[in-house]
């Protein structure tokens, strides 16, 4: 599905946002509540206000994870393996919002990466983040 560019371009991505990780996460994040609202219903727990702890924490979580998947794209099934059983068996997340919050995450990138986010990085990130939703929708089936 990516090309070996492709992958490098993506692995070189996430390693340059990894340090700025809670504020990518969090913007993230905020962009998928405030356009589908119902994704805060797994956050009701959480104080999920612009500038929190729980936002910041969850945010740095999730472009970590998705920062250790770029690493090594031919193993994404298994190294999102724990968090696949974490989100369908636990915390039994509506495998949609992953779609949601991956379309959220290339919004927040390219406001982030500016014109360094090419049509061709876009278009990378696109297929990688479809990947990386896919493979945490896995255990659903």
């Amino acid at each position: 599905m990516l090309s070996k560019k492709e992958k490098k371009l993506i692995k070189e991505i996430w390693e340059r946002l990894t340090p700025v990780a809670e504020d990518i996460g969090s913007d993230a994040l905020l962009r998928m509540f405030a356009s589908y609202p119902g994704t805060k219903t797994y956050f009701s727990h959480l104080d999920i206000s612009p500038g929190s702890a729980h936002l910041c924490s969850h945010g740095k979580k999730i472009v970590l994870a998705i920062a250790e998947g770029a690493q090594d794209i031919s193993q994404l099934t298994v190294t999102l393996a724990p968090l696949q059983t974490l989100h369908a068996y636990q915390l039994r997340i509506d495998p949609t919002n992953f779609k949601l919050l991956s379309h959220c995450m290339l919004v927040t990138l390219a406001c982030y990466l500016g014109s360094e986010f090419t049509p061709v990085a876009h278009a990378a990130m696109d297929k990688f983040l479809s990947a990386f939703a896919a493979v945490l929708s896995e255990k659903y089936r």
